[in-house]
């Protein structure tokens, strides 16, 4: 009876974080704020310019050429990770990689950037922008390589950065990010749609605001940098361009924002349908950290009867080990670890997923824990705090079969959490 309910919870928890993912749908989305907020018409021979970044690139894309009329003179280009690349009619799709840069988004920077500089004040530029965009369309500054933005990123990701001090980092260093494409269009008028995976759907933090704006300035980075300790953990290029260059004068070109879908739906979402109790303020911050205060708000209902809680959020990890995983699968050991000490009698499961369908560099989205998971490994001969050190989540929760496994979902608007107890 015990493990059947146990599998019953498992099963509600999934349908539960499709429920949001499927909120977050980008075409979906993306038809519904076109409606509200139209491509204007083109002008005096102008030329429609739709530039689509993030991991949602191929079904915004597709959507936003299906309201454009044939007869105008159009050019797409979307680039997207590997595993959500699919064909879209009258667009270049461009693959590459994600979470660090490569070659093949350096190159569609590249392409990005020729065609803006053509631009003329008929033109409109459709930006569409979703989570991702950040690693997939690398445009280093003079002076800077590709394999230095690799490093870069690599340190970033490893320090426990938050992801509005990471794209403040990254910003800096671009000719793309932080109201780049805004600067190399002009004249053109740019129209950007974007789908959040930023809490607080801060624009300027999404994709890095490559068609929004800076969230500070070169002195700002420097300044972060420093107060972080990694900046002698830098390439000397990257250094020497902190210490040495001026701050760059930007004139932007017109420009109308649309935020399409945030977190927020996702977790209204989710918890509509497992009618579960909605947590507005958002998971943030260190995932120990974060981990506490889930088990504080379980901790409040335990003996009341059957509840769930949905929350959405954006956790770090601070890297110290060497071994595999991600902010959700590290999330959800952790508060199985917590739970387990309060020694529940009733049935439960967390689940922590990423709405992209991929948590870190793994082929998993996250982790679904239950109360038999500790106990589990425990039998199989592991130590739980050896995983935790390690970073090795991943390796933890595949010994007992926890690993939450979507698949790229063609969306991302962060991550979503949800407890269920019987």
């Amino acid at each position: 009876m015990n493990n059947q309910t146990i599998t019953n919870l498992r099963t509600n928890a999934i349908t539960a974080f499709q429920a949001g993912i499927s909120a977050a749908d980008p075409k979906k989305a993306l038809k519904i704020a076109l409606e509200k907020t139209p491509i204007p018409l083109i002008k005096n021979n102008g030329s429609y310019i739709i530039i689509s970044i993030g991991k949602a690139a191929c079904k915004m894309a597709e959507c936003a050429l299906e309201a454009i009329p044939k007869s105008e003179k159009t050019y797409a280009i979307a680039v997207t990770n590997f595993e959500n690349i699919v064909p879209v009619e009258g667009c270049e799709v461009i693959g590459a990689s994600h979470p660090i840069p490569c070659i093949n988004g350096f190159n569609a920077s590249k392409k990005i950037i020729n065609c803006l500089t053509k631009t003329t004040p008929n033109d409109i530029v459709v930006m569409l922008v979703s989570g991702g965009s950040s690693a997939l369309i690398p445009a280093p500054v003079d002076g800077i390589s590709l394999e230095d933005k690799v490093i870069v990123n690599k340190v970033l990701i490893s320090s426990g950065f938050d992801i509005y001090e990471t794209n403040l980092v990254r910003q800096s260093l671009s000719l793309l990010k932080g109201g780049g494409i805004l600067e190399i269009a002009t004249p053109a008028t740019v129209h950007s749609y974007i789908l959040s995976d930023v809490l607080g759907d801060d624009l300027r933090v999404v994709g890095s605001g490559p068609s929004v704006g800076p969230l500070g300035n070169l002195s700002d980075a420097r300044k972060l940098l420093k107060n972080k300790n990694i900046f002698s953990l830098l390439p000397i290029n990257v250094q020497n361009y902190y210490d040495y260059s001026l701050p760059p004068n930007k004139l932007f070109s017109k420009e109308h924002t649309s935020l399409i879908a945030g977190n927020a739906n996702s977790v209204r979402a989710m918890a509509k349908k497992i009618n579960a109790t909605l947590v507005l303020d958002p998971l943030i911050g260190d995932v120990q950290d974060a981990a506490r205060k889930i088990v504080t708000l379980i901790a409040k209902q335990i003996g009341k009867g059957p509840f769930s809680i949905a929350i959405g959020g954006e956790t770090t990890v601070k890297i110290t080990g060497s071994g595999k995983g991600g902010r959700n699968q590290e999330l959800a050991l952790r508060v199985a670890c917590e739970l387990e000490l309060l020694n529940i009698i009733t049935p439960w499961c967390f689940l922590s997923g990423g709405t992209d369908g991929r948590d870190g560099p793994t082929d998993a989205a996250g982790g679904l824990v239950d109360n038999t998971t500790i106990k589990r490994i425990i039998q199989k001969g592991k130590n739980i705090n050896d995983y935790l050190e390690s970073n090795d989540s991943y390796h933890a929760l595949e010994l007992v079969d926890n690993l939450l496994k979507t698949g790229a979902t063609g969306t991302n608007v962060a991550d979503l959490q949800l407890f269920i107890s019987a």
